[in-house]
This record gives C-alpha cells, sequence and structure tokens, in this order.
C-alpha cells in the first residue's frame, strides 16, 4: 500500500513539472536568412544606324493605260467583223466595216467634184470663169473631200490604239443602233494605278519615286513602275490623295482588274534600327519602350519612337541613339535601375 502511494506521488510530481515547461519560455527556432535577389540574365543588341527606306504599302487595282470604246458616228448595218474578244490588236488595225452604200456615192461626188474643180481652174486661167465661181467650187470640193473622210472613218473602223478586244457586243450583220459600242480595246503596255496615299505623306510622294506591287494573280512575281502624276486634292471622306502609277508591264500579264499591293519609296533615311523583339509594349497605353543597359549594368526604361517595320527589325526614330546597348531578350522580369547579367 505504502508502495503505491510512493508512485502516485512520484507522477504526479512528474506532471507538475511537465506543466512548469510547458507554461515556460521555449529555444526560439534559429531565424531564417533571407537569400540574395535573383539577378535576371538578358541578351543585349548594339543598336546601329544605317540607311532606312521610308515605304508604305496601299492596295489598288491594276488599270488600262487607255480604255477606247470603238463606235460609228452614224447608225447602219455591220457588214463584216475581223476581230474577236482576247485579240491583241495594233494601232489602225481594221476591226470592223459598216454598209459602203453611203461612202460610195460620197466617194463618187468627190471625183466629180474634182473634175469640175480641174476644169473650172483652166477656165479661170484663161478668163473665162469668174473668180467667184471658181472659190465656190473649191470651196463645194473641200467640204465634200471632209465629208469623205469622215464616212471612211466611221465605216472602216480602226482601232486607236494597241492592246486588247475586251468587249464585242454586235454580229456582222447586226443593225448598229448607237445604243452601245461595238468594241472596246484597252491598252495594258503599260498598265496604270490609281493609290490612295495618306494625305499624312503628302509633302513626300514625288513625281518619279520608285515604286513596286505584287498581285494575287501572279503569286512569287515583283514589278516594278514609277509614280507619273498626283492628283492635287485630299478626299475629305478618307483622308487620302491620288497617286497615278505606270508599270511598264512589257509582257503584258498585268491585266485590268487585278487586285495589287502597291509600295511608295519616299527616300531613305539614316536611322537607328533594333530587332522587333526589343520593343516592348505597355499595357493599357500602346506606348513602346527599350530597356538601355547602362555601364553599371544597371538597366533604364526608355520610351521609343518607332519608324518603318524591316523584316524582323524596327527603326527606332527617337529614344536610342547609336552604339547603346539594348536588352534583346529576357525583359519579362526587369524594372527601370535593376541590375541584369548579359549572357
Amino acid at each position: 500500500m505504502k508502495s503505491n502511494k510512493l508512485m502516485l506521488m512520484g507522477l504526479a510530481a512528474l506532471a507538475i513539472v511537465s506543466c512548469g515547461n510547458r507554461g515556460g519560455k521555449t529555444a526560439e527556432a534559429p531565424a531564417q536568412i533571407p537569400q540574395a535577389e535573383k539577378i535576371p540574365i538578358v541578351e543585349t543588341y548594339v543598336a546601329t544606324a544605317r540607311e532606312v527606306p521610308q515605304e508604305s504599302m496601299y492596295s489598288s487595282t491594276v488599270q488600262a493605260f487607255a480604255v477606247n470604246n470603238i463606235v460609228s458616228q452614224t447608225a447602219g448595218r455591220i457588214r463584216k467583223i475581223n476581230v474577236e474578244v482576247g485579240d491583241y490588236v495594233v494601232k489602225g488595225q481594221v476591226l470592223a466595216e459598216m454598209d459602203r452604200l453611203q461612202l460610195e456615192q460620197t466617194r463618187m461626188q468627190l471625183i466629180n467634184d474634182s473634175t469640175e474643180l480641174t476644169r473650172t481652174r483652166q477656165l479661170f486661167a484663161q478668163g473665162a470663169v469668174a473668180q467667184s465661181d471658181m472659190e465656190a467650187l473649191e470651196l463645194a470640193y473641200t467640204v465634200r473631200r471632209t465629208t469623205y473622210q469622215n464616212l471612211l472613218e466611221n465605216t472602216i473602223l480602226r482601232s486607236p490604239l494597241t492592246g486588247f478586244v475586251t468587249a464585242r457586243n454586235y454580229d456582222a450583220g447586226d443593225m448598229y443602233t448607237m445604243s452601245m459600242p461595238i468594241f472596246t480595246v484597252q491598252q495594258v503596255y503599260p498598265v496604270k494605278l490609281l493609290v490612295g496615299v495618306s494625305e499624312s505623306e503628302f509633302t513626300k510622294v514625288k513625281k518619279g519615286d520608285a515604286v513596286t506591287l505584287t498581285v494575287d494573280a501572279l503569286p512569287g512575281r515583283t514589278f516594278t513602275g514609277k509614280v507619273n502624276r498626283l492628283y492635287p486634292t485630299i478626299d475629305a471622306a478618307t483622308h487620302t490623295f491620288k497617286a497615278e502609277v505606270i508599270v511598264t508591264n512589257a509582257d503584258k500579264v498585268l491585266r485590268p482588274g487585278m487586285y495589287a499591293r502597291v509600295t511608295v519609296t519616299f527616300g531613305v533615311n539614316r536611322s537607328v534600327v533594333v530587332p522587333d523583339q526589343a520593343i516592348v509594349k505597355q499595357e493599357g497605353t500602346g506606348q513602346r519602350f527599350i530597356y538601355i543597359v547602362n555601364e553599371d549594368n544597371t538597366v533604364s526604361y526608355v520610351p521609343v519612337t518607332l519608324g518603318r517595320h524591316i523584316g524582323r527589325e524596327y527603326e527606332i526614330t527617337e529614344g536610342v541613339e547609336p552604339g547603346q546597348v539594348v536588352v534583346s531578350k529576357g525583359q519579362v522580369n526587369l524594372r527601370d535601375g535593376i541590375k541584369v547579367e548579359v549572357q
């Protein structure tokens, strides 16, 4: 019995000691030492200055250099059709012939007038005819000859230019009623395009500026031309002005109606050029900036003004000087003034 009491007293003492330790101050855990901030690793590029072509691209449509509608000034029956749509014709080629009755009648009258005039001149030289009578015959002959030439031009219809026949609206034997042209001929050597150029470049475009263009219908081919004429007014709705571009089209593969992308070259500027991946866009503002690496390997945040996009590079018009080192890769963790490690 006595031994049981002693055991209970020992357990109670042990419990008291345990509670005392729990309520007292325990040993503190060792403090965590903050790790050093990791230095971002970046790739860089030395900004260089070079000649940058000043270009802009516009969409346009190929047009014939000249379009001519072949008509007769008088109604009549079409006697003969000599060409078809798609034929390539040369200037002066006979395309169609109208009924010749009136033309032949006028031709016979002209021959008669010529004979009469010759006889009258002989009599006038002998003093047998008054001068007024001779002058009247000369006037009549001149009028008849002019009438004959006009009938000839409107009976035997010739092409006034070299090009392709793009429309034929009548057949041989049809009665021409002057409601529509008999043929349409379009000149495609050269061709022209009317390009709507932004008004912001009104002072940059000059007559004779070089032009390159591509067309969807002829992939892989590039054509060259030049600005031939500048229209003097600006469209108030589109804020563009028209520039007429001439392309030689020696092989005649460019055809009216083709969709074209036209690049106009205004000249060259000597500007700083950097890789396009060096440009960072500021969210919500549209502002572009770049990180410049200083001599102490810190970076500076610099807003820039962009010029032309050339392949995988950008022209910088403001913000960067030649020779400055810019960050080209690794901008994600950067901020102004931070130190970096250049790879």
